[in-house]
């Protein structure tokens, strides 16, 4: 998803444009885009959508706004992008996704590559940012926030396009600048910066007279204007063209290519031939060539550049190394060596092996090859002393197989690469390669299946390329077998992968095939993290806390953490957020979490897969019931079930939960999942018990929605097990929502049906609660004779329940629960 805010508001899901609603809703949406590194208050939001006049309803609407939004939203597969903190609200994107970002970014790289005396790199970063503009910052919203952020944005475009400029005219493109300096020119009269490098461009164009006419039109301006005359650099540039000197500019050097070193004859040649169809990976091919070809000044007296390239299956590591060592292969004139270490196989490759052949490339007869690993290193090592080569060792199973492979020469350099990080070599520098965006995907499916077969079916390509997960390898399969097959349709391979159980069977082309990537990661882990693994696949959310781990396998967690960092070593799965122990976030990409729900059917019994499902749901229901006690200082046991728990230890329950809201925000799609995985496991306990549990958070977030949903899907659980207080929990929360929505006919029906319930089950609490919320329902329709009574009723229930040992009142103890009533309608009711 792309959001685009150079320009009028506009955010893109592939190839469809966001319907994003009312004025309020895009203005609202702006600020948050604005905001999105910090966050943003309710207070920032009104004054963005009203400036001064804000009417009294201003907070709620501005809610409602946020709600419509993340409706909106939800549509597109992003229902947690906009997410509550206690101040107001954030958004959730990544890197990349905002083209204000982008544009950053790139400036930065480009004043980076402009200091480093890469002028023709730094332009070409210039130009790239620059060509996200597509008019105005956020026109068509108005408001002083919004105003106030265009101006920003539009200075750093203005200086962005000043120092592109200089830069050009730094090469010698005089001419070539001279339209578009005019047009910038006419835009900002004011800017005496353009103003001069449109004086400089005609000047060294032969266009001297035009040269002064447009210093003239700027002092003139700037005198009725401003009242002042232009500066010293202005003044002094209009002296030197009118007596036709040199401008003091002096004319730029020819570009300076790296030194280039012919190839010595006999020097090996070891690297596979390059991909012809190598599609994106620019950041990356970049990334590696800066580590193995520094500068003199950046090279260490003695240290080996080593760049090593990690990721996840079939994402293209090996592809990148190989046309990186291509690019740079001049460098190097006494060779490149390569070798396969297949570290993923039952048996990898020894580094005894590797040598020997290393050897013999390096010209040492057969007969002469040592016999023993250490003597085979030393001579390597001795061979390359003094020399230029390249070593590309890939698909490395550890630090223990590369170490003997690296030369001793600091004029040599390495690139490996691994699913791990092998943080343990000395020098080494990580790069990573992550899946392809949406356009790269496009794009090497063109490459293979043909342009106009792409073009002709865009639609269908966006979809088959995320059924592929956008991974490199499995976008290669499937652009081959739709080269093979002429005659199949892109919509129709499509569908084919539509079907998860036989997706894997389908991205299998020749040699090539996902299931084997992934497998070779899968058998490469410990019998403990494979079990793992499988059960991971149990989860219907994503991402998932690490503590999960320990339910699943029904051990301590410090011994599945452990694991849980095997699979990630093994790029099996991937971290999405750090923090201390527990708190660490993980997430599986959907093809390997394809690979681990066909493991979990073959290899884990059904009686094993619920059991371990119960764990997680019954230890995040401990969870849940820890953080509503922190924050509201009673749980209401009434609306509660005695589902059995699978607790984590006390002090790390309460450290995960020492701020409720935030942990209920960061959990939300975790419990809406669990709820509802709860109810179609036939586990209606957790899941009505999580329900009422998370509708405090629900209600606070104004999350409607969610509230609604979870209830409903509860509900029917409840319905289906015979569960008479799970069904009373569930229609007094109905009550509160529809309560909450304003609906207060349909709240009084749920909480009639929630009393009888209660009355049913003899739920002495359940009924003081209904009770109470039912007077508060007639104190808003002015019934207070009513209401009164029902106060009388929930009080002397609270006073009978009182005296009775180990039983909690229905009253409020501290803060307030939500699952119970409010405490602006509970203790002082508030007439209309």
């Amino acid at each position: 998803m792309k959001f685009r805010i150079l320009g009028p508001l506009e955010v893109v899901d592939g190839t469809h444009r966001v319907d994003l609603g009312s004025t309020r809703q895009q203005t609202a949406l702006a600020v948050l885009l604005l905001d999105h590194s910090r966050g943003t208050s309710i207070g920032r939001l009104i004054e963005a959508v009203y400036d001064d006049n804000p009417p009294t309803t201003c907070r709620s609407q501005v809610q409602i706004c946020i709600s419509a939004l993340r409706r909106v939203f939800a549509q597109y597969g992003r229902p947690n992008l906009i997410s509550t903190h206690s101040q107001g609200y954030a958004i959730e994107i990544g890197d990349d996704e905002l083209d204000s970002d982008r544009f950053g970014n790139l400036v930065r790289t480009a004043r980076r590559a402009a200091s480093a005396g890469a002028a023709e790199v730094a332009v070409g970063h210039y130009r790239e940012a620059l060509a996200l503009w597509r008019g105005h910052a956020l026109e068509g919203i108005d408001g002083r926030l919004i105003r106030a952020a265009a101006r920003r944005l539009t200075e750093d475009r203005i200086a962005a396009h000043e120092n592109c400029i200089e830069l050009e005219l730094s090469l010698g493109r005089h001419r070539e600048v001279v339209a578009e300096l005019t047009e910038l020119v006419e835009r900002y009269p004011l800017r005496e910066q353009l103003r001069g490098q449109l004086m400089t461009a005609l000047h060294q164009s032969g266009r001297q007279p035009e040269a002064l006419h447009v210093y003239r039109e700027g002092r003139r301006i700037l005198v009725e204007e401003l009242g002042i005359e232009p500066n010293e650099r202005l003044r002094r540039l209009e002296q030197a063209i009118r007596l036709s000197a040199d401008t003091g500019r002096p004319a730029p050097a020819p570009p300076v290519s790296a030194a280039v070193t012919a190839p010595r004859a006999g020097a090996p040649r070891m690297l596979p031939a390059g991909i012809a169809d190598f599609t994106g990976r620019a950041p990356q091919v970049g990334a590696v060539r800066r580590l193995i070809t520094p500068s003199p000044g950046e090279r260490a007296s003695s240290a080996v550049p080593i760049a090593v390239i990690t990721g996840k299956p079939g994402v293209g590591k090996s592809t990148v190394a190989v046309h990186t060592a291509h690019t740079v292969a001049e460098r190097f004139p006494d060779g490149q060596l390569f070798a396969a270490l297949h570290g993923g196989a039952a048996r990898p490759v020894h580094p005894f092996d590797v040598l020997g052949r290393f050897l013999r490339a390096l010209g040492v007869p057969g007969g002469a090859v040592p016999e023993t690993l250490d003597e085979r290193a030393e001579m390597y090592r001795g061979l390359l002393a003094g020399r230029t080569v390249l070593v590309v060792l890939d698909d490395a199973a550890g630090e223990s197989q590369v170490v003997p492979l690296l030369p001793g020469s600091p004029g040599c350099s390495v690139i490996v690469t691994s699913r791990g990080r092998l943080t343990g070599l000395p020098g080494a520098r990580n790069v990573e390669v992550d899946t392809f965006d949406p356009d790269q995907s496009m794009r090497l499916l063109a490459h293979i299946a043909g342009e106009d077969r792409v073009r002709s079916e865009p639609a269908s390509a966006r979809a088959l390329a995320e059924l592929c997960g956008r991974l490199p390898l499995a976008l290669r399969i499937a652009g081959s077998r739709l080269s093979a097959h002429p005659h199949w349709s892109i919509e129709h391979l499509a569908g084919r992968l539509q079907d998860e159980t036989r997706r894997l069977d389908e991205l299998r082309h020749g040699e090539m095939g996902m299931r084997a990537s992934i497998a070779v990661a899968y058998e490469s882990t410990g019998d403990l993290a494979r079990t793992l693994f499988r059960r991971l696949a149990i989860l219907d959310f994503q991402p998932f806390p690490s503590w999960v781990s320990a339910a699943l396998l029904d051990r301590p967690l410090h011994e599945t953490q452990d694991l849980m960092d095997d699979l990630a070593d093994a790029q099996l799965v991937e971290i999405t957020g750090t923090g201390r122990g527990a708190q660490s976030r993980y997430r599986f990409h959907d093809l390997i979490r394809v690979f681990a729900r066909e493991r979990l059917a073959a290899e884990e019994p059904a009686a094993e897969r619920g059991a371990a499902l119960a764990r997680v749901l019954s230890c995040l229901l401990h969870l849940a019931r820890a953080a509503h006690r922190e924050q509201y200082g009673d749980d209401y046991a009434g609306l509660h079930s005695g589902a059995t728990r699978w607790p984590l230890p006390d002090t790390l329950a309460r450290r995960l939960v020492q701020q409720p809201l935030p942990w209920y925000e960061r959990e939300r799609l975790t419990l809406v999942s669990g709820i509802r995985q709860a109810a179609q496991a036939g586990l209606a306990e957790l899941s009505w018990d999580l329900a009422i549990c998370a509708a405090p958070f629900f209600e606070s977030g104004v999350y409607f929605d969610d509230w609604r949903d979870m209830n409903t899907l509860a509900l029917a659980a409840a319905r289906q097990a015979g569960d008479r207080r799970g069904q009373a929990v569930m229609h007094y929360s109905t009550g509160l929502l529809s309560a909450a929505e304003q609906r207060y006919a349909d709240a009084r029906g749920s909480l009639d049906t929630a009393l009888e319930l209660f009355r049913q089950t003899g739920n002495d609490q359940g009924v003081a609660l209904a009770v109470r919320r039912i007077g508060l329902l007639e104190c808003e329709s002015g019934r207070f004779d009513e209401a009164g009574a029902r106060r009388v009723v929930a009080s002397r229930l609270d006073d009978e329940k009182a005296q009775t040992p180990g039983r909690r009142s229905s009253r409020p103890a501290g803060g307030r629960p939500a699952s119970g009533p409010s405490p602006r309608n509970v203790e002082t009711p508030v007439r209309k």
